[in-house]
């Protein structure tokens, strides 16, 4: 987390100052000054925060008021590590799936639940209104498919394409092939998918939740506060428009940008991705695995895609859609229980 990150600095310098001598590039340093020093520092991340919560008008501890107390909690948060939630024991795994004569592997990623703050946090640029207000969420631990569901993937479980219209075809203008990921496809095409890949490995994979996507785009507990998946500089992580715009194919091959903190490819960018959750307003208030709104009209979809402009790729900017709707930059990735 941001918060995690700027103390776990603070004390790493103090520390170093406090090393025994007899170690290249440490002075010794009194017990007493050490001390010292971190309780300053720790008052010093407090005040920055403090002014924080006064600028977004945050009720952090959902006391109804805006005051001190706020930064109590956040102090709390960054001495904990933003870590007081989540747990339970899920592990990486790759996953092989057989049909009809054909097989295909694909890797699922860990994410160690925990706490995190959602929405227009200070490092997403002109955010959105509806990624108002900030709020913390706590989430258990979840895998996460490494890359988008590519069309290998989804060939060999369903034995076809999404549909058989001819207007919602992979075609080579968008991208065809093993490797790419796989688009025009419904928030109802997914659900039967999936249905189909739980039948064939005897597992509870499912669409991920708004949450825990957007938690695991930003790097889960390993976060290192950047405003796209895996960087601040989009290039890097994302196929968007600004570098798509002159490509003879629009999608390109997943995993050819760099992954995210938890090695995780391709979530600003390629293929935007369906979300489980129906697509509504966010609440101040502290959540735990919140699963959204329990009707709609739309549905959520997350990330950048090759036509996106970077502002769209941002790890907190959110979009719904109809669910029966398809269309050739969105598709979806895996979530896997415990």
């Amino acid at each position: 987390m941001l918060y995690m990150g700027v103390n776990c600095s603070c004390f790493l310098c103090v520390r170093r100052l406090a090393m025994p001598s007899g170690r290249k590039g440490y002075r010794t340093v009194s017990p007493i000054f050490y001390s010292i020093m971190r309780k300053f520092l720790f008052s010093f991340v407090a005040a920055v925060f403090a002014t924080v919560c006064f600028a977004q008008k945050q009720d952090v501890n959902e006391d109804g008021v805006v005051n001190s107390s706020d930064v109590v909690e956040i102090y709390n948060y960054i001495a904990t590590g933003g870590n007081s939630g989540g747990g339970g024991d899920i592990s990486s795994q790759t996953i092989t799936v057989s049909n009809l004569g054909a097989t295909v592997s694909f890797n699922m990623i860990a994410v160690e639940g925990g706490d995190f703050f959602m929405g227009a946090t200070l490092e997403q640029e002109s955010p959105s209104t509806d990624e108002m207000p900030a709020h913390k969420v706590t989430l258990s631990s979840f895998a996460i498919g490494e890359t988008e569901v590519t069309q290998e993937l989804w060939t060999v479980v369903t034995g076809s394409r999404p549909t058989t219209s001819a207007a919602y075809q992979w075609v080579d203008k968008y991208g065809k092939g093993n490797d790419y990921p796989a688009y025009y496809v419904s928030w109802d095409d997914c659900q039967d998918f999936i249905t189909k890949l739980n039948s064939f490995t005897g597992k509870n994979f499912r669409l991920p939740t708004e949450a825990e996507w957007e938690y695991a785009a930003r790097g889960g507990n390993k976060s290192k506060g950047y405003q796209y998946s895996g960087s601040n500089n989009i290039g890097d992580v994302a196929w968007y428009i600004g570098n798509t715009i002159n490509s003879v194919y629009n999608t390109h091959h997943v995993k050819t940008k760099q992954p995210n903190e938890l090695g995780i490819y391709d979530m600003s960018g390629n293929v935007e991705e369906w979300c489980q959750d129906w697509y509504g307003s966010y609440s101040s208030s502290s959540q735990t695995n919140p699963k959204g709104p329990s009707t709609g009209s739309d549905r959520v979809f997350r990330g950048g895609s090759w036509p996106s402009y970077a502002g769209d790729c941002r790890s907190a900017n959110r979009k719904g859609y109809a669910p029966g709707n398809r269309d050739n930059c969105l598709g979806l990735r895996l979530v896997l229980s415990e």
